[in-house]
């Protein structure tokens, strides 16, 4: 006997997995189980998948639903992990809570190299590994170093082709393929969604702006979110727009709504806020938006691709220069975004849809900049990177990356190579702390 468990955490990515498996991207099996695991900050708040608006349409691609968190109570996905001496208990106990017996057990799951699908991967030693992406994150490096003995049983990266023609750093230290999930099995699936029946304003071909909650991530302080959206609101209102349709993140608070309705009133725009937990993709069927607007959000990209949506982006160059470490997995979605789309304050470019990079030069700035972030993970990169930022470093192309990151590494942009000691040299740093204390000493 043969069991697929196909961990999900979203909506997205439930789809994601309905689409390569009408499409035949896995071999049959005796039983494929999904895995539910609500990764929220408190998720006893929050909906989880199989409570979503349009779950039951996607229900019948597998025999059963079971819940991780119910599996590690009263712990949270995210902040767990077996211990290496629990893993057999843990596997006998699983296998025996879910049924699964001495059946020969197949995964897929999403993010790897963090909990919860690290460590449903370490619990089934034996299993092959498939990862599946439900967003930009695919085309960045692997985030963090993976342990030989979990990277080397991925077989295959099943991802989503919303960058045509870029192809995926995740998990090339392993030398994994990546297959690309057929883009019309995925539109057929959301069109699924689409007619679930839930309730949506009729606000009739209206700019629609995406929420992301960044103030959760600590990239944004809240009081910044707010204006970002509020950015976004009086950009589409220049343009023209005087239907709006806000779709927030599910757990973003209240207040982030009275803002925009209080902004709204005086730019005299008709807004209207979704509260209804359903993917942007379901409003971009049934609205068919004049405009998407979103700051580095992956339905920006789903909306251009897979519907042919004018969009466009606030934010990200200030979102590139915030985000910390260098190498934050959410680097690589900005990146793109930021050079692939036209600003919202471009007018003209908003209106034509002009497009930035093309394919080619975007998949060279993104080998640079994943070697950039993970030089360990990535060192066959090192020349690319090199050739890229000695041809293409200018004062557009500085905003994704980091003068002290490209010093480290002693890459082209970085300090000049007789300087190159100094942020290393304890006399240099002792230096520059003595002139620190003097300055304030004088200030006061």
């Amino acid at each position: 006997m043969t069991t697929q468990i196909f961990l999900v955490s979203t909506l997205y990515g439930t789809a994601t997995l309905a689409a390569a498996l009408d499409s035949g991207c896995f071999a049959p099996a005796d039983r494929r189980v999904l895995l539910v695991s609500n990764n929220a900050a408190t998720p006893e708040t929050t909906p989880a998948v199989d409570a979503m608006p349009g779950f039951e349409r996607l229900r019948g691609r597998f025999d059963d639903v079971v819940s991780w968190n119910e599996a590690i109570a009263p712990f949270h996905p995210g902040g767990w992990s077996p211990r290496l001496e629990d893993v057999p208990l843990w596997e006998r106990h699983l296998r025996l809570a879910w049924g699964l017996g001495d059946d020969d057990v197949a995964l897929a799951v999403e993010s790897i190299q963090v909990h919860p699908a690290l460590g449903v991967a370490q619990i089934f030693t034996d299993a092959p590994l498939t990862v599946y992406a439900d967003g930009l994150m695919s085309y960045g490096p692997t985030r963090s170093k993976l342990a030989p003995l979990v990277g080397t049983r991925v077989e295959r990266l099943l991802h989503l082709d919303l960058v045509p023609g870029l192809t995926p750093l995740l998990l090339t230290e392993f030398g994994v393929a990546p297959e690309i999930v057929p883009t019309p099995a995925f539109t057929k699936v959301l069109a699924e969604l689409a007619g679930c029946g839930t309730e949506l304003p009729d606000a009739g071909e209206p700019a629609v702006l995406l929420g992301q909650y960044l103030s959760a991530l600590d990239i944004l302080s809240a009081e910044e979110e707010e204006d970002l959206h509020v950015r976004m609101l009086t950009g589409a209102a220049a343009l023209g727009h005087t239907r709006v349709v806000f779709k927030p993140h599910p757990t973003a608070p209240a207040r982030f709504t009275r803002t925009l309705e209080e902004e709204a009133g005086k730019l005299g725009v008709q807004l209207t806020v979704v509260d209804t937990p359903v993917l942007a993709e379901v409003l971009f069927q049934r609205m068919r938006p004049a405009l998407v607007v979103g700051c580095f959000s992956t339905a920006l990209l789903t909306a251009s691709a897979l519907y042919g949506l004018p969009v466009a982006r606030v934010g990200t160059e200030a979102l590139l220069e915030r985000l910390t470490p260098y190498e934050n997995s959410n680097r690589v979605p900005a990146t793109v975004v930021d050079a692939l789309l036209p600003d919202l304050a471009d007018a003209a470019a908003v209106t034509e849809g002009r497009r930035g990079m093309d394919t080619d030069a975007l998949a060279a700035l993104v080998r640079a900049v994943g070697f950039a972030m993970q030089p360990r993970v990535l060192p066959e990169l090192r020349p690319a990177a090199e050739a890229y930022l000695r041809e293409h470093l200018d004062a557009r192309t500085l905003r994704y990356f980091k003068k002290r990151r490209l010093t480290s590494l002693g890459l082209p942009g970085g300090l000049p190579a007789r300087l190159g000691f100094l942020p290393h040299s304890s006399t240099a740093r002792t230096v520059v702390r003595r002139a620190r204390a003097l300055r304030r000493s004088i200030g006061r």
